[in-house]
């Protein structure tokens, strides 16, 4: 059985974002660790997010880092410092070296990317409901669950590593996501990690509108090595 360490994005209520995979991992026999990973204090950077999340996991024999959205920028710092079995990303910003995560969306074609899906479906990408498919009563729970945001040293600070880790990669993309729409994660996947992305039909939450999908697909995955990428 494995460790899964889950890394939450913003917005969706930090560690909490998880619970409901969580159980469902839980219930297959693996353990899981969903910290919040923001305090406020300005200082963090990613790194000392990543160092939050090893503190807290250890080295486990079997380690599967999960990144969802901005936890992109912070999952690989893991990967890289401890032994790591596979990567997965969800829905998840990829960096490249040197690259802040202020710099990714001009970098990425995001902008345009959003304004292409927008023309085509009426407005509904870019227009901030990333929760559309999530129960009403666990999205409600949202804004109250939320930490601070990422502090602006994390959020400008250049990504400190000179590749991707070698470790084994997949990639999760949410065919309904409204943030990250689906042709420009295909094509930004390609361009970064050098993978064909696995899909599933969910907006930009699936922890909280897909779990038992996401928990089977997480489950899933055989990190062999034709599934690594080294860029």
């Amino acid at each position: 059985m494995s460790t899964f360490a889950l890394i939450h994005g913003a917005g969706v209520g930090g560690g909490w974002f998880w619970h409901l995979v969580e159980a469902e991992l839980q219930a297959l026999g693996h353990t899981t660790a969903a910290p919040t990973l923001w305090n406020g204090d300005e200082s963090e950077t990613l790194s000392s997010y990543a160092d939050a999340v090893i503190d807290l996991v250890g080295t486990p024999d079997e380690l599967i880092v999960v990144a969802h959205s901005f936890g992109g920028f912070t999952a690989p710092l893991i990967a890289e410092r401890i032994p790591t079995a596979g990567l997965v990303y969800v829905t998840a910003m990829v960096p490249q070296p040197g690259e802040s995560p202020d710099d990714w969306w001009t970098n990425t074609g995001f902008s345009e990317a959003v304004r292409i899906q927008a023309a085509r479906d009426g407005g509904l990408t870019g227009s901030g409901d990333y929760f559309h498919d999530v129960p009403k009563h666990l999205a409600d729970q949202v804004p109250d669950r939320e930490p601070s945001p990422p502090s602006n040293t994390a959020y400008y600070e250049p990504w400190p590593l000179d590749a991707h880790p070698a470790v084994p990669t997949r990639y999760i993309l949410c065919t309904e996501d409204r943030l990250f729409p689906a042709d420009f994660q295909r094509q930004f996947v390609r361009d970064r990690l050098g993978i064909t992305p696995d899909e599933i039909t969910s907006g930009h939450a699936p922890a909280l509108s897909r779990p038992v999908e996401l928990a089977a697909m997480l489950d899933g995955f055989r990190f062999l090595p034709e599934s690594t990428s080294g860029r």
